[in-house]
């Protein structure tokens, strides 16, 4: 493999992990192979005194911007009323276990506390997204098969 193929290789995975931080609530990585080190800290992050001590090759700073600018109060929808389930982390949205099963949840199920109403994917692991309150599934925001961010509502429930 030539050193250009090497470099290109290595731009990418430096996109994946910049995107990675950006999209999510991490606000600094720090990953360290035999060629270096690349720490990743979202903009605005203070960054410990402590960390810049460090021994070995230096850790090459890359400042990701924060996301998109927030939307503003003419474009934004109102928000659903009633309990909202928020995705705990980023991953795909499937409303039932497998593709020919029926849904865990629909518009009107009676759910409780700790009933599974869904799964997010992530990283090839199948997480079993539970109801955190009692009460009627009103609305379902996610349509199945969508990539979900951490924090993203997922369901209203009433």
């Amino acid at each position: 493999m030539g050193a250009e193929q090497k470099a290109s290789m290595d731009l990418r995975k430096l996109k994946t992990l910049i995107d990675l931080v950006s999209e999510s609530n991490i606000t600094e990585l720090e990953i360290a192979e035999a060629d270096g080190k690349v720490r990743i800290v979202k903009a605005g992050v203070p960054v410990p005194a402590s960390a810049h001590a460090t021994m070995g090759p230096p850790a090459v700073p890359i400042h990701v911007a924060p996301g998109p600018a927030p939307v503003s109060e003419a474009q934004a929808e109102p928000p659903p009323s009633g309990h909202i389930v928020k995705s705990p982390m980023v991953g795909t949205f499937y409303r039932s276990a497998s593709p020919g099963s029926d849904p865990f949840a629909e518009i009107g199920s009676v759910v409780k506390a700790g009933d599974p109403i869904c799964i997010i994917e992530a990283m090839k692991i199948m997480n079993e997204i539970e109801a955190d309150a009692a009460g009627t599934i009103r609305e379902i925001l996610c349509e199945n098969g969508q990539a979900v961010e951490f924090g993203q509502p997922l369901f209203v429930i009433e």
